[in-house]
């Protein structure tokens, strides 16, 4: 290989997370849609949103053994290929007059099931990717989050405009095939793993295996504490999004136009310099760069909130915090990635994506009955405390560890077969 390395599998890589990202965006509006023009039910259609949601949640935690025995390229070609024929069942049994509503359940949970497993696996291939690139995590990382951003940032028009032209069953043939470029994508162009498990590796059970993933992660001195922080701000940012940003809009005597320009704001320069932490990700010191990009991004929004500022104002706050948000996820990758032994990356990163992701549901329920009990401001200034709390107590609790970049991807990945273990090793 030269020194340049090749640079293909990254490009698949980026390529299958941009049609994975417009695929899911296009299924989340789709199915819903689908089932309220066909069953006029919005209970109906909550219904099928929680179907989705649950097994994708629960698949994600128990999926992690299977990456690590399997390995991640197995199981995203796996998944992609079981998720373009089960989509692809919605409207095929539709079209035949066959889809009875428990049927239409069934399918989208085995989807929300298939779904799980495949994003954790995609992510766990990231060192297998620097390596073969020969490029920096923080470079993937960084590409990933980018790629990440800017196709999330179009595809909801995308999928609206798609629903539009082609109605919704012909959006879920659509959705159906993204899968399956994915399938392709991967399997061409992703190097097949040349580490094959150890005979003791081998020998361990589904549950020994799971046990050793918790074990870690409750032990890493610095990782525990980040997926903690994370699923308490995924809480609080989607009690923004779906709860308090909608009720100031309206409070204000504003439209939804508005909540687009305010999230377009975000999106823009998130994106933006989400493409510049892969590239100079390498070389800028991430505790200090995760600390500022946490201070800038995260409790200024709900200060904005709880003061009534003007919208241009509130506007400026989230595309400042589009700044540091933009840092954030390529520092976060690449600190997972380096500090979990390669034979553990599957299962770890299923928990800590599984835990990231609980307190979701939740944001507006949260929200809601905040702001009835305690008022919109107070509940928004209390939301702004929590952030700030959060987002500070990894750099506190994580003061001893290592945040450095240590871990070359070019090179062989030597790791830590002790699980007690907390330096980084040689995510």
């Amino acid at each position: 290989m030269s020194d340049k390395g090749n640079r293909a599998p990254l490009i698949a890589f980026l390529v299958a997370n941009v049609v994975s990202v417009c695929g899911t965006r296009v299924s989340a509006i789709a199915i819903p849609w689908f089932v309220l023009i066909t069953t006029g039910s919005p209970v109906k259609t909550g219904l099928v949103a929680m179907a989705e949601m649950t097994p994708l949640v629960l698949v994600k935690v128990a999926g992690g053994p299977l990456i690590d025995k399997v390995g991640a390229r197995r199981i995203s070609v796996v998944a992609d290929t079981a998720s373009t024929a089960v989509v692809g069942l919605v409207p095929l049994l539709h079209t035949l007059g066959l889809l009875h509503f428990p049927t239409l359940l069934v399918l989208v949970a085995i989807a929300g099931a298939c779904r799980g497993p495949g994003d954790s696996a995609k992510e766990t291939l990231i060192p297998d990717i620097a390596r073969a690139a020969r490029v920096p995590l923080e470079r993937v990382t960084g590409l990933e989050s980018t790629t990440e951003r800017l196709a999330g940032f179009f595809a909801y028009a995308l999928a609206g405009g798609l629903i539009t032209l082609v109605g919704a069953v012909n959006a879920l043939w659509i959705d159906a095939a993204s899968f399956g470029v994915c399938a392709l994508l991967i399997t061409r162009w992703i190097p097949k793993p040349t580490k094959q498990p150890t005979t003791t590796e081998a020998e361990q059970g589904y549950g020994q295996r799971l046990l050793e993933g918790w074990h870690f992660l409750r032990t890493d001195k610095l990782l525990l504490p980040l997926v903690t922080m994370i699923a308490v701000t995924n809480l609080l940012d989607a009690a923004t999004s779906t709860v308090l940003l909608p009720v100031w809009i309206k409070t204000h005597g504003y439209g939804p136009g508005h909540t687009s320009l305010i999230l377009t704001a975000f999106g823009v320069t998130a994106t933006a310099f989400a493409l510049l932490a892969s590239a100079i990700g390498d070389r800028i010191p991430r505790k200090l760069v995760f600390t500022v990009a946490f201070l800038i991004a995260g409790a200024p929004r709900f200060i904005a909130l709880a003061a009534g500022a003007p919208i241009w104002a509130l506007m400026a706050v989230y595309a400042v915090g589009g700044i540091g948000a933009g840092f954030i996820n390529p520092v976060l990758g690449a600190i997972r990635v380096e500090r979990i032994p390669s034979h553990l990356l599957g299962r770890v990163n299923s928990l800590s994506n599984a835990a990231c992701w609980t307190g979701v549901p939740l944001g507006g329920v949260v929200a809601g009955l905040a702001i009835a009990g305690i008022g919109f401001a107070p509940a928004v200034l209390a939301g702004g405390a929590i952030y700030l709390i959060a987002t500070m107590s990894p750099v506190l609790i994580g003061r001893h560890e290592s945040w450095k970049a240590t871990q070359d991807p070019t090179g062989p990945q030597e790791t830590a077969a002790d699980p007690d273990r907390v330096a980084v090793a040689a995510p």
